[in-house]
């Protein structure tokens, strides 16, 4: 078995792991690793066709493959080894990592990690569909991925169900292919899972009919899909049965959440958050393993490639800092997500942070209330908003007087 010792291994190449790389070796470590299973580097990005890649970090509108481009340039010009086609099968403890490829197997022994493994879809399984097992039923992800890489033609008529981000740009996408017709997006929720941009460009813009509080209770067909029966569900989520409405589709697309692909951070010890499904994190985004960090949809899910690009820059540095100086593991303070508040990321804050930035989502939609973060009896942030989605992540730059030892974010109603 081959054995290497690298300083930073940062395993997945997607927005957040290149970020990482580039920035890793832009603060002075010239030992680092970027581990990639697939054979190009850039991840997702390949084939996300579509534009609205880089306004944040480029000021310009990409599509997927030119924002990856642009990152990969990054990669060649700061010299960063990487490996394809590779698999991480193993993380110990010991920031040991095992990885197997057509060579055989190779452990690297590191003194930092960089998870960024990005997220999966879930499936039909997943959400217990019931009905039969017909052929054309896919996930959006994979569905953008047979169309836009491999020139597939999945069906006629297609469903979508989930109202995520990109189970409504597939919509779009369907609208424009030759031979192929969206019928409707349903949605189980009272609210749509993506941005309210991609609403408007994708669905409004292109008159796709958009079904809430709607879901899909059964699968007809044998062979192929023929139909599916929709109800709509109460407060409970619960179908409700004299709701049922028969449509025949022969192609039924799931945009029903994206799950953070964690499986690796288990092994090494990261523990996990219920809020994120993704590594608990203090400040720095290290985890609560010495020298492991983590970073993009692996940690939790991003709205937009460009702010995982930007935790992937920031993490890269902070892993530098660590290979190059160290840092006592000072006692960490859990953050707080109070009333109306999905999660708040960093889980943690270090005793000596007075400043720092905060990832938050709602629970639902919201009117006219007030988001208010607390320091102790210091407030740090007090911002009202007319309108707060659920589908959309708020980041906001904070500092304090005093060491932060005791945040707590949590909704207060306006009129109040």
């Amino acid at each position: 078995m081959l054995t290497k010792k690298v300083d930073i291994v940062i395993v997945g190449a997607g927005p957040a792991g290149l970020a990482a790389a580039v920035s890793a070796k832009r603060n002075g470590i010239d030992n680092v690793m970027l581990l990639e299973r697939n054979e190009f580097l850039g991840g997702i990005l390949l084939q996300c066709i579509h534009d609205g890649f880089g306004l944040h970090l480029y000021d310009e509108m990409l599509a997927g493959p030119q924002y990856a481009e642009r990152l990969i340039e990054d990669i060649e010009k700061e010299d960063v080894p990487y490996i394809m086609n590779s698999m991480v099968i193993d993380i110990d403890k010991n920031k040991v990592i095992t990885v197997a490829n057509i060579k055989g197997l190779i452990q690297i022994e590191a003194k930092t990690i960089i998870l960024a493994m990005g997220c999966r879809e879930r499936t039909r399984g997943a959400i217990e569909i019931p009905g039969t097992r017909p052929a054309g039923i896919f996930t959006a992800g994979v569905a953008q991925n047979y169309m836009n890489l491999k020139n597939l033609k999945l069906g006629k008529d297609v469903v979508i169900l989930g109202s995520g981000d990109v189970g409504m740009i597939m919509a779009r996408h369907v609208a424009l292919e030759q031979g192929m017709h969206p019928v409707c997006v349903l949605e189980i929720m009272p609210f749509i899972g993506g941005l309210t941009r991609n609403k408007v460009q994708c669905l409004d813009d292109y008159n796709i009919p958009l079904h809430l509080s709607t879901t899909v209770t059964d699968i007809k067909g044998k062979y192929r899909l023929e139909g599916i029966t929709t109800s709509k569900v109460d407060e409970n989520l619960k179908p409700i049965k004299v709701t049922e409405k028969e449509i025949a589709c022969d192609t039924l697309l799931l945009s029903v959440g994206l799950i953070p692909e964690n499986e690796l951070s288990k092994k090494s010890g990261v523990i996990l958050s219920k809020g994120t499904n993704g590594a608990k994190v203090d400040n720095n985004y290290e985890t609560n393993v010495p020298g492991i960090f983590s970073a993009g949809n692996v940690l939790h899910i991003h709205d937009v490639a460009d702010y995982a690009s930007f935790e992937g820059y920031y993490v890269g540095e902070k892993a530098a800092e660590y290979v190059k100086y160290g840092w006592e593991y000072l006692k960490r303070f859990p953050t707080i997500a109070g009333r109306g508040i999905m999660y708040l990321l960093p889980q943690y804050i270090r005793e000596d942070c007075r400043e720092t930035e905060f990832k938050f989502r709602v629970k639902k939609p919201y009117e006219n209330v007030r988001v208010i973060i607390k320091n102790g009896d210091e407030i740090l942030y007090k911002k009202k908003f007319i309108k707060i989605l659920a589908s959309e992540m708020q980041i906001v730059k904070v500092k304090s007087k005093n060491p932060m030892s005791n945040v707590k974010i949590f909704l207060e109603n306006a009129e109040q």
